[in-house]
């Protein structure tokens, strides 16, 4: 048994789809037979965000309350700690944090702030450190720029999940280090499956624009909102509904609509992560396009939350980053490059839903569950 510490955020954002994200690792740690716990520093001030109020600053009670309820519901009760901007200690205490610290085995960085603890877990003299980056593509073009560089140092391991990062088949540069591979785990039985009622639509959670553009080597990458424009006429050519539920101050929806996308927010259906499972329970299956600089740099991301899609029995058709390289596709899964190949696909599922169903799921448990990222991950960095 490994004690694993993992800095990721969740108190800090609080909403279903981030609390998922981290979830699927903390649970499948300990589905294993490890000893994990999540540690989260606020990182800068004002770093909190209130979903209830809409509001950002360093009031970390809501998000610690969630935190705490969520973990015990899936038996990691005090398996967490939040220190926050003024350096006090919720959950776990101080004197505990470093005696985990000074014990543990694997202390895995997911960027939250990338660099976090970074005292701490340099005197973590027994652990293998592991830095794991979710932005592909940008974060490389950030470390080329010298922009933040500092932050990847003192890891033994740089993982990416982008497949193809650091090799041969994408575009963007390296960054000067030398990244390995991981797929974001999900536990598949925490999803539920159920067939989708009728008029179901596919549907996606998203952020318009999560963060600025990045230009490297004479071009700009943008963000989803760049990728969009180009399925915007999608509805048109699908008989199954198309729904996005977004968020951001710059989505356009009346455009949006006017092209017959149905428009949901991306912070009412993700409130809990409860709501958010429901969410995506509820949908046919997921359509999704993909951040601009994932797209374009082929970088092999593949999400999180359409890993949870799968898990839920839900087919997935997600633009095509160069994942499938690496998974299987053509049932369950689709990686789309054109709209004629997004309407191909939900047409296909449409037809079959319950073979396309079944397959996601297979997808999901033989390539993405904990079971099987995270033993592969730990053998790969020597931790039993």
């Amino acid at each position: 048994m490994a004690r694993v510490l993992l800095s990721s955020w969740m108190v800090r954002y609080p909403l279903g789809g981030n609390l998922s994200w981290a979830l699927q690792w903390l649970v499948g740690f300990d589905r294993l037979g490890h000893d994990v716990y999540l540690v989260e520093e606020s990182g800068y001030p004002g770093s909190c965000y209130d979903p209830v109020r809409d509001t950002m600053g360093d009031d970390c009670a809501r998000g610690a309350a969630v935190v705490s309820a969520l973990l015990d519901e899936h038996g990691l009760r005090d398996r967490w700690c939040y220190r926050d901007a003024a350096g006090r200690y919720h959950g776990l205490g101080r004197e505990r944090v470093e005696r985990l610290f000074a014990s543990a085995d694997l202390y895995l960085d997911m960027g939250a702030p990338l660099g976090a603890w970074a005292e701490e877990a340099e005197g973590a003299a027994s652990a293998v450190r592991v830095a794991l980056e979710t932005e592909p593509g940008y974060t490389q073009i950030k470390l080329e720029r010298a922009d933040d560089g500092r932050a990847l140092d003192g890891f033994d391991f740089h993982y990416s999940v982008g497949q193809n990062i650091g090799t041969g088949k994408t575009t963007a540069p390296s960054g000067g280090r030398e990244w390995r591979h991981v797929f974001n785990p999900v536990v598949t039985d925490l999803f539920e499956v159920a067939p989708p009622c009728d008029g179901a639509a596919f549907t996606t959670v998203m952020n318009w624009r999560a963060h600025e553009s990045v230009e490297w080597a004479g071009r700009s990458y943008g963000q989803k909102d760049a990728e969009l424009e180009r399925f915007v006429d999608l509805p048109a050519r699908s008989a199954v509904p198309l729904e996005l539920a977004v968020s951001g101050a710059t989505v356009p929806r009346k455009r949006l609509l006017d092209h017959g996308w149905r428009l949901r927010d991306a912070h009412e259906v993700s409130r809990s992560y409860r709501s958010y499972a429901d969410y995506i329970r509820s949908s046919a299956g997921e359509f999704a396009v993909c951040k601009e600089v994932f797209v374009a740099t082929r970088s092999g991301w593949f999400s999180d939350r359409s890993a949870a899609y799968l898990a839920s029995g839900r087919p997935v058709v997600l633009q095509d980053t160069g994942f499938g390289e690496h998974l299987p596709c053509g049932d369950g899964l689709f990686a789309f490059a054109s709209p004629e190949e997004a309407a191909d696909a939900v047409a296909r599922v449409a037809r079959e839903p319950a073979r396309h169903a079944s397959a996601a799921r297979a997808i999901a448990r033989e390539h993405l569950d904990a079971s099987v990222v995270l033993p592969r991950l730990l053998a790969e960095i020597g931790v039993g």
